[in-house]
Parts: C-alpha cells; structure tokens; sequence
C-alpha cells in the first residue's frame, strides 16, 4: 500500500542562531499509507501541534525530508506549496472556523472557490453531495450561526473533503463538543475514513477515540515514544 506520508529525520528548532535556539522536534520519523486512520496522542508541549504544522505545510523543519503524496516538499517554494496544501490536505480543527454569514453549502464550497477563482454549478453540486455524506442536506442553506456545534463540526468536516483530499488532519476535532456530539463527528470521521479511502492523522487527548483508530502514535518530548495498534473495531461496524 502506498504512502500518503512518509517523515524522514524531521527536526524543528527556533530561534536558529541565537542564544536561545531551541529544538522541539528531534528527528521524528513516520510514515502513513492510504487509507490508514492514525492518532496522534502526547502531553501538552510534547510537539504535536509543531508536528502537525509541519506535515500541513503551515511551518517547515529545520531539516530532515518531508513526503506527501508523493511530492518531496523539501525545496518547493511556497506558491507549490501552498497549491499541495490546498489540493492534497484537508484540515479540521477544535473550533470550526466557518464563515458566519455564510450558509452550509457555501462554507464547503469554499476551498473550492480559492483554488478556481469563482463558483459554479459543479462545486455547488459537489458541495451538496459532501453535506449529504455528513446528513446535513437538510441544513444546506442555514448560516453558520443557524446550527448546533456538533453540526456545525459536521460542515468543516464537509468542506475539509472539498478538494478530495489524500489526508486530512484533524487537530482535536471532538474537543469542544459534547459527548454525544463529538461520537457523531468521530464515527462520521470514521466512516469516511473506511467509506471513500481518506487517510486521517487526528490529534487527541481522548484515549477512548484513540483506542479506535488503526495505530496510536505517541509523541513526547518532541520524539516518537511509542506506537502500537489500536482497537479498531467501531459500535454498529460488522
């Protein structure tokens, strides 16, 4: 099975130069195939989020060799890297980031929208299909504003597979959500996951949702401590 993403001797410092250069990332190498639904799990400052960054090409290492899709990303610039962010990555965050005056249809529209330069009636009909997969077709037209949290998670979970995306990251997708919402959103991750293929490397500190996904990849102090399987088996799954 091919790799979605592969990390090679990634390391991440600040301040390069100074006094006060610090490394937070020490050579962290990991590798995701397609399809794979990985956690990333580990105490606060122990380099997830800088992880994330990086692998979201939001931030670069200070070294080592980063592959996405395919693409070494090593020496893009930041026009092609902003182009493979926007087509091969998909993000969904703790707090939803939609466009409030916008309704559902156009929020997931959206990514759509910055890479084409303008609507049309094909990324209003894919738009429509993806809130469909997320059962908020009834919701298409109603503003941000208009929805429930768990729902509204649900349209950025929608717009994140906009561009169909070969990853998404999703940084705490359940962690402002109630416990009956934040299941939703984790099954409906799930079933997209094992539905229509997407690979996913969420970040949590839910070791319940951790528990089932297909591998816990465990980040201290800036270095991969430990993997192993999760529980993979999910309620209601045969």
């Amino acid at each position: 099975m091919a790799d979605v993403l592969a990390l090679e001797a990634i390391r991440k410092s600040y301040a390069v130069g100074t006094p006060v250069e610090t490394e937070v990332l020490h050579g962290i190498d990991l590798t995701v195939c397609a399809g794979e639904f990985v956690a990333l799990i580990g105490p606060s400052g122990s380099g997830k989020s800088t992880l994330l960054n990086i692998v979201g090409l939001l931030d670069s290492p200070t070294s080592g060799r980063l592959v996405i899709d395919g693409t070494d990303t090593t020496r893009l610039d930041d026009a092609v890297r902003t182009r493979l962010r926007g087509h091969a990555i998909g993000f969904v965050f703790q707090y939803h980031y939609l466009i409030s005056a916008f309704t559902a249809v156009e929020n997931v529209m959206m990514p759509m929208l910055v890479d084409r330069g303008h609507a049309d009636r094909q990324m209003e009909r894919r738009a429509d299909d993806l809130l469909d997969w997320v059962g908020l077709s009834r919701w298409r037209d109603n503003r941000a504003t208009n929805m429930s949290g768990g729902q509204q998670q649900r349209v950025a979970v929608a717009r994140a597979l906009a561009m169909d995306p070969a990853l998404v990251l999703a940084d705490e997708p359940t962690g402002n959500l109630d416990t009956a919402s934040a299941e939703g959103v984790f099954s409906l991750l799930r079933r997209i996951n094992r539905e229509r293929g997407t690979t996913f490397v969420v970040v949590t500190h839910n070791m319940a949702l951790a528990e089932r996904c297909d591998r816990i990849v465990e980040l201290v102090d800036g270095r991969i401590n430990a993997e192993r399987a999760g529980r993979t088996h999910e309620p209601g799954a045969a």
